[in-house]
């Protein structure tokens, strides 16, 4: 642009802003272009997607297109005579009244009861010895308590069903040589109890490092003014460490109610020990696979998934709703 003379001052300031705008638009334009060649043509606000992208796959191909697949075949029903048929909710009207089921979701509520509490104290147990410092090999400690954790739950549940054993059993050897009763610990009054162990010893150092991690988060101050307050290792232990661990017990509380009614491998092994004792609806997921995959009724078998997957979600809630109504008063 052109300046004739008897140009006025603000002429002057106005070409000069026109100027600096057209290059500061035709830079940003360059910017642009060269950030389009180093990325391919992708723009910026779509590169998050690019990394999101696989999970995405994944998430659809092998969680949600299962799901919707499973849903759909709920509502079928396979007879002799006329094939496929559409039941509606005929399958879940079926499942409320099934007494094997109500049996096998009151007996993991009863292994929840039972077992969590006692994994979960150990593993706060473990947390605090760990995290106070005075503790002798605190390293090998926490590793040995973590380990279990490393083992897949098949080569525990048989490590301990050989255990347990009443004829080859370290155990009832042991027994037969101290010259006393065998222990029974696969009879019928004793396999919860024995299938409660084998799952706290695999899932305690799990909780263990959930609970530790949420310790070593907290500031050192807080100690520091309880120590000048007078307040010993047991006083600091209780009024300052385990409050502070509430949201980290609730989230492992939350991971047991999950597992406990999904109880499935350890009862699943254990079985070939004791099939008089373990039936094929000991637990809900042990019916629902057993109809899937032995009576070859997949359509029943889909909506006990479901319908467990609707207690789990009612447990949770009650659990959730139960702590932050406690927390509240």
């Amino acid at each position: 642009m052109t300046i004739t003379t008897g140009t006025s001052p603000a002429q002057i300031q106005a070409a000069g802003r026109q100027r600096w705008t057209k290059r500061r638009r035709r830079s940003e334009r360059q910017r642009r272009s060269e950030r389009r060649r180093s990325t391919g043509g992708v723009s910026q606000a779509n590169r998050g997607y690019l990394f999101v992208a696989p999970f995405l796959i994944f998430f659809l191909g092998l969680f949600l297109l299962p799901l919707l697949y499973a849903a759909y075949l709920s509502l079928f029903r396979e007879r002799l005579v006329g094939g496929t048929t559409f039941v509606g909710l005929g399958n879940y009207a079926r499942a409320f009244g099934d007494d094997r089921l109500i049996g096998g979701v009151l007996r993991v509520a009863r292994f929840f009861l039972l077992q969590v509490p006692i994994m979960l104290g150990l593993a706060l147990l473990a947390a605090l010895a760990i995290d106070s410092g005075l503790l002798r090999l605190s390293k090998v400690f926490r590793l040995s308590i973590f380990v279990p954790y490393a083992v897949p739950s098949a080569v525990a549940a048989l490590m301990w069903g050989y255990l347990y054993g009443p004829d080859y059993g370290p155990f009832a050897q042991l027994a037969h040589r101290i010259g006393t009763g065998v222990p029974q610990f696969l009879t019928a009054s004793h396999m919860l109890g024995s299938l409660a162990n084998i799952v706290t010893w695999e899932f305690t150092g799990y909780d263990m490092i959930i609970l530790y991690a949420a310790l070593r988060s907290i500031p050192q101050d807080l100690y520091e003014a309880a120590a000048v307050d007078g307040a010993g290792a047991w006083r600091i232990a209780w009024s300052i460490k385990i409050p502070a661990l509430r949201p980290a017990l609730l989230l492992c509380l939350l991971f047991s109610v999950i597992g406990s009614f999904q109880l499935f491998t350890e009862p699943n092994l254990v079985q070939r020990l004791a099939p008089n004792v373990i039936d094929s609806a000991y637990t809900p997921n042990l019916y629902a696979y057993s109809l899937a995959f032995t009576s070859q009724d997949v359509n029943y078998a889909a909506a006990v998934s479901f319908l467990l997957g609707l207690v789990i979600v009612v447990a949770s809630y009650v659990v959730l709703f139960a702590t932050s109504r406690r927390a509240r008063s």
